[in-house]
């Protein structure tokens, strides 16, 4: 089964406001495009995916992106994550009824295609399946098979949300690439010390974070 991913990414501007006291504010804007400039690229060069639909606004974000061959979709309902994601598949379902379409997080630096290709082949075992994130509250992944509903939940408490919505966790080990979003300085690090695209390790590079690991 091929999948349409469909990646939610907020105005640089206002996105992962929690790693201000880790990067500046004039540096965040670009490690956060770097983020999903490596997410994206991973993405697509997974064996599962035929295409992905990034979901934003951000003009300089809707260029680079699309550079790497991803489809630019407007943020229509400018309502938020979750919003924004149904708009998404919502379109993607339009042009291809029936599709496999899966929600992903753009902040996955470390991606690996070899993993989300793990998941997303788990996935299509289930109507509707997630993954949670490293920390074990959050949602990194949500896929719905065969035209159904995606019926996002992300936020606080987005893995109960989306196992209370039917959805089946997928109970994997060994794709901590696909879990390892980036909220906090913390997260960072971690995702560095796990190897991140090169365009986050080129951003990264020139930033002062005190307590990053050498991933080397």
């Amino acid at each position: 089964m091929q999948w349409t991913l469909v990646i939610p990414l907020k105005p640089l501007a206002r996105a992962k406001s929690r790693l201000a006291d880790t990067v500046g504010d004039g540096e965040r804007p670009g490690l956060v495009l770097a983020f999903a400039q490596d997410t994206v690229g991973a993405a697509l060069a997974c064996a599962e995916v035929s295409d992905v639909a990034v979901v934003t606004d951000d003009e300089l974000a809707g260029r680079e992106l699309a550079a790497l061959g991803a489809r630019i979709v407007p943020d229509v309902p400018g309502g938020g994550l979750n919003a924004a994601l149904a708009h998404g598949a919502a379109v993607v379902l339009q042009n291809r009824p029936g599709a496999a379409v899966a929600a992903l997080n753009a902040d996955l630096p470390a991606l690996r295609p070899a993993e989300l290709s793990r998941v997303l082949a788990a996935a299509t075992e289930f109507p509707r399946a997630f993954l949670p994130d490293t920390a074990g509250v959050g949602t990194t992944l949500l896929a719905a098979a065969g035209g159904r509903a995606l019926r996002p939940a992300f936020g606080v408490d987005s893995r109960a949300r989306h196992r209370a919505s039917g959805a089946t966790e997928l109970a994997l080990t060994g794709v901590d690439s696909v879990r390892q979003d980036v909220d906090t300085g913390a997260d960072l690090r971690t995702a560095l010390v796990l190897g991140v695209g090169r365009h986050t390790a080129a951003v990264s590079a020139g930033l002062p974070m005190p307590g990053t690991l050498d991933p080397h």
